[in-house]
Order: structure tokens, then sequence, then C-alpha cells
């Protein structure tokens, strides 16, 4: 795609754009006219609202796989560039439709995304309502 339609779509000048990719921050070529084509037009996902991390693990003596699951999402939400408000770690079955931590995290309604490691982590069924009921709220969320 042509630098000028990606700065668009990325919300900043065509100058910025083009300041990125001087700077070699953007996958992109010049053609001999002098046209910059964009190779990698995928732009991140706009964050809106709070960032907030959610790992659960099933039993008490997965204690140390709960930490770690929680050190990868940090890890994540770090390379995207995401500023974390909140972390949440919850030991309880994946089956048990009554976790209120997690009952905590989908009612805030200044969470604008939420990062987990796996579907399964989240909810082993309904993954999907739960996906599309944050989407109509305009809200996100991300599985790594």
């Amino acid at each position: 795609m042509k630098l000028s339609k990606y700065a668009k779509q990325a919300g900043v000048s065509y100058k910025t754009a083009w300041r990125w990719w001087k700077q070699g921050q953007l996958d992109a070529y010049q053609t001999p006219t002098g046209t910059v084509i964009v190779r990698d037009a995928t732009l991140p996902a706009p964050t809106t609202g709070r960032v907030a991390l959610y790992a659960r693990v099933s039993s008490a003596d997965q204690k140390s796989d709960l930490e770690r699951q929680m050190q990868r999402l940090r890890d994540y939400a770090a390379a995207k560039g995401y500023a974390v408000s909140k972390e949440v770690s919850e030991i309880a079955s994946g089956l048990n439709d009554h976790r209120p931590k997690l009952a905590r995290l989908l009612t805030d309604p200044t969470i604008g995304t939420l990062i987990v490691e796996q579907r399964d982590r989240l909810t082993r069924f309904g993954y999907e309502y739960i996906r599309q009921l944050l989407e109509t709220q305009g809200r996100h969320l991300e599985v790594l």
C-alpha cells in the first residue's frame, strides 16, 4: 500500500510516516518513480481504555505455573508497547463460572483490552460469547 494510504490508516501525518520509513521503522521500499510502498501494512489494534492481564491455573499446586504465565503476559504486553494497568491471577477451574476476579475484570468498563495467554485460560467453554460481548462494548480480547 502507498505510504500516504498507510499514514491515513495509522492516523498520522504523511510526514511522520515518511520519517518512520527513513528511520527504517517501516517495512517499505521506494519504486523508481519515487513512490514509497509499505509491504507489511498491518497496523496494531488500537487499544481503548486500560489494558489488563489475566492468568489462571486450576489448582494451588500449579502456583509456579501461574507466575510463569503472568510473566509471559507481561513480556507480550511490553513487546506490543502496552501500558498494563491491572494484573489479575486466579486459581480456579476453567469450568467454574463463579470466578469473582474474572467477573470484576469483565464488568469493569474502564478495561479496554484484556490479554490472556490461551483461550482456555479465560474459560473452557463460551470464549466466543465473551469475545463478541466485549467487541460490542468497544473492548478487545487478545490471546497470545
